[in-house]
């Protein structure tokens, strides 16, 4: 059951995303120009580009079909005719006047992202993802004062993606994004480098009054970081509030977010549709995309992470959030199937990707396939947990040892640390023995029916043996003298 939005200061925040997202071909969208990243300027703008007189473009079929890939992944409809248009704007970057792009028939239409914020799932339905060409790029450093047209950029191949205003915080709208920047990866239809501007995002923000009509959106432009999407939205939401609160009607803009200071400030104001006077490009016919066009790239499709989820659900017993969290990038899901492969239980590979190495990951900065603790080492470890050599307490201090690369070999760190738990029986017994007739109190609670009682006897216990007795056979035999 999905829980009501949480007020802002009595207010409901309204979200919609629009995500640029980069495709990865090797050329551009319609001309044969390099679309690589860190060329000198203007060395990869051809005539095309350029909108040159004289000049056609011609469409990428590569970029048609990681539109098509990206559609059947959303469960939408890949619409059998689209249309390029013209959007007709002029500013210094753009030579040709206007973008082509489209706008009342995209090539995909509808669609739906599933994550979950926490542990509760959301859905956001998609409107449309329409293919564009990219703008070059102005330059403002190192030119004296003035500014530098680089046009490389010019031509490079886009799919925006616009979402229906479903998201209602910044944190919900982050992991939308995060959801959608693994997805386009994982489809191998955008190298993800968010740096490099190959995934970027524009969010829409308006506030309301709990059910009352949608209230004047801002945008903010070219976010190119989750942390500074939350932090944008943040510092948005209240502005809009304060404006209202203070008597001012929020005006439509185009917003940028400087992560400096930590605020949003207007940068023009928002064009209606009706400004960019779109029309069908002239020059570029229908896309026409044959059904059997559409099967033979669904054919071509890895195993989609919502698919692969539902697998580690049904076969490997995996909580819906656990078997999400593996397949939020493939990195992640090849870990998790290796080490599962390995001989290693899922839910408690789950449990330590979810824990211990998502953390070290997050701390140091890096993705799971750079982790110095491989799947079939992770295994190993498990497999050591599972048979009652170490405890988990004990396990941590093996994982740290391995992380830190002082050794490969878990059994041998295990000796050396002098980590091995005890799994004997009639030593234990004698233990628990001595520890029963040194804390008779505890005994009489424990039989009053206070279970706390239980645990302070277990505790004695383990300090008794120095931590090295197992704790599921001391509650085990405990139990069994207490007549449990």
């Amino acid at each position: 059951m999905t829980s009501k939005p949480k007020l802002v200061r009595g207010y409901e925040v309204v979200i919609g995303l629009e995500n640029h997202v980069q495709l990865s071909t090797q050329s551009k969208i319609f001309s044969g120009s390099s679309t690589a990243f860190g060329a000198a300027p203007n060395t990869q703008a051809s005539p095309v580009d350029l909108a040159l007189p004289g000049t056609l473009p011609v469409l990428n079929r590569a970029a048609v079909e990681r539109a098509i890939r990206f559609g059947l992944a959303v469960g939408a409809k890949v619409a059998p005719l689209s249309i390029f248009a013209r959007k007709n704007y002029f500013y210094p970057d753009l030579p040709k006047g206007y973008q082509i792009s489209q706008f009342e028939i995209p090539v995909v239409q509808g669609g739906k992202v599933e994550f979950f914020v926490g542990d509760e799932k959301k859905v956001v339905q998609l409107t449309r993802a329409h293919l564009e060409e990219d703008a070059g790029k102005s330059l403002h450093e190192d030119y004296h004062g003035q500014s530098g047209i680089d046009l490389n950029r010019a031509g490079t191949p886009l799919l925006e993606i616009v979402s229906e205003p479903d998201m209602r915080s910044g944190a919900e709208a982050c992991e939308y994004a995060k959801t959608l920047h693994a997805l386009v990866m994982w489809l191998g239809i955008c190298d993800g480098n968010m740096q490099e501007g190959s995934f970027r995002c524009d969010v829409n923000v308006s506030v309301r009054k709990p059910g009352e009509p949608f209230g004047t959106r801002r945008e903010i432009k070219n976010l190119n970081s989750f942390r500074y999407l939350v932090q944008a939205v943040d510092y948005e939401v209240n502005w809009q509030i304060d404006e209202i609160e203070d008597g001012r009607k929020i005006q439509q803009a185009t917003v940028l977010f400087n992560p400096d200071t930590g605020e949003t400030r207007a940068m023009r104001s928002k064009e209606d549709s009706a400004d960019y006077r779109y029309f069908p490009d002239p020059d570029l016919p229908p896309l026409v995309i044959a059904p059997d066009w559409v099967e033979r790239v669904r054919g071509e499709m890895p195993e989609l992470p919502s698919v692969m989820a539902k697998r580690f659900v049904e076969a490997d017993g995996l909580p819906e959030y656990d078997a999400t969290m593996m397949t939020q990038s493939l990195a992640t899901a090849r870990y998790y199937e290796a080490a599962k492969s390995a001989g290693a239980v899922p839910k408690l590979v789950a449990n330590w990707v979810m824990g211990e190495i998502s953390k070290r990951l997050n701390s140091e900065g890096i993705e799971i396939d750079a982790a110095p603790v491989k799947a079939e080492l992770l295994a190993r470890l498990i497999a050591r947990i599972a048979d009652g050599t170490i405890s988990n307490n004990s396990a941590k201090q093996v994982f740290d040892a391995l992380w830190a690369g002082e050794g490969s070999d878990v059994d041998a760190i295990i000796a050396a640390k002098d980590l091995k738990q005890s799994n004997d029986t009639g030593a234990i017994e004698a233990i628990l023995d001595e520890v029963l007739a040194a804390n008779q109190k505890s005994v009489d609670e424990f039989r009053a029916g206070k279970d706390k009682a239980f645990n302070a006897l277990v505790g004695q216990a383990m300090k008794a043996t120095k931590g090295k007795a197992n704790p599921g056979l001391v509650n085990e035999l405990l139990k069994k003298k207490l007549g449990g």
